[in-house]
């Protein structure tokens, strides 16, 4: 039913001009592919073509108004479209066209040119955040797939805001990457905010081969542990106990927890769990050092001494 639209000239008209600009360059460029945005119901924003035959007056491309509604010449009242497919919106047009004898028998047609308000935006810690159109069959990986992927420093969830909705859904990052489950990989519409938060950072300090700053973007947490394994294990000389210092609310200074490394590695006692903004610090153990220092001065004077004693034997 969809009128040939190269064949009729395109000036755009706007329900609302100040607020969302179209040209007729606009309709030209989305002409050809209009019958591909055809199959989702419009909102404030979008821009739309409608062909009425024999009426030039009406012919045009037009933008929905942020109330959601189309403004069309020689019709007395806005037309709502919010919400509705553009073969739905025909019918109302013509109904229209007749109810006010503007018309007697119309033919209308209405295609979608452009969506704008099945904006979905990705923001947080992904490789790309972006803003697109949440057409057709759209679920949270796609999303996740437009913005290329979680970023290294993304946090074990990601929340999905919808519109109107206070309290955004949680999802596991782990098992939704890992799981076919769509219970898990929601349906997305249009209007949601995609937010990856960052992770929850822990500090590792001291006597480690790679000392930094670590992302707890495991969701079972952080521990002594992993924290050891992050930062590639410990360096020699390094002391049986650990600290871990702890912001707590409200106090003037970190809390200070001795921590028995050396009886976790041995499996002697549990391992300790990190919180966000954690520091591990491991000590270096200098009276290990100043032993193992004087050790191998003692073992190089001795070999020196055996070495002289076997030239002068001879002299």
């Amino acid at each position: 039913m969809l009128a040939a639209l190269s064949l009729v000239p395109l000036s755009a008209q706007e329900s609302e001009p100040a607020q969302y600009p179209s040209s007729a360059t606009d309709a030209d460029r989305y002409g050809p592919i209009v019958s591909n945005l055809s199959f989702e119901p419009l909102g404030p924003g979008d821009l739309v073509y409608v062909a009425v035959g024999n009426c030039q007056e009406i012919s045009r491309s037009y933008r929905v108004s942020l109330s959601g509604t189309l403004t069309l010449p020689l019709l007395k009242e806005p037309i709502q479209v919010s919400g509705k497919l553009p073969s739905e919106i025909d019918k109302d047009v013509e109904r229209q066209l007749r109810d006010q004898k503007i018309l007697v028998d119309p033919v209308v047609s209405v295609a979608v040119m452009e969506y704008r308000s099945r904006l979905v935006n990705v923001v947080g810690a992904v490789k790309l955040p972006t803003s697109f159109q949440a057409l057709g069959n759209t679920r949270l990986l796609d999303a996740i797939s437009k913005a290329q992927g979680l970023g290294p420093d993304a946090g074990p969830e990601i929340l999905v805001l919808r519109k109107g909705e206070l309290e955004p859904l949680h999802i596991q990052a782990k098992a939704l990457m890992s799981s076919g489950d769509p219970a898990l990989n929601v349906e997305l519409h249009g209007g949601e905010e995609v937010r990856v938060p960052e992770a929850p950072k822990i500090y590792v300090m001291g006597n480690v081969k790679t000392p930094g700053i670590y992302p707890m973007n495991d969701p079972d947490g952080c521990t002594v542990l992993k924290a050891l394994a992050l930062s590639q294990g410990l360096l020699p000389y390094s002391q049986k106990t650990a600290y871990v210092y702890r912001v707590v609310p409200g106090a003037p200074k970190r809390q200070q927890i001795l921590v028995a490394v050396n009886d976790i590695l041995k499996k002697h006692t549990d391992d300790f769990q990190l919180q966000a903004n954690d520091i591990l610090y491991v000590p270096d153990s200098s009276f290990k050092r100043n032993g193992a220092n004087v050790l191998d001065r003692i073992s190089g004077f001795g070999s020196s001494i055996g070495v002289e004693s076997v030239v002068f034997g001879h002299l």
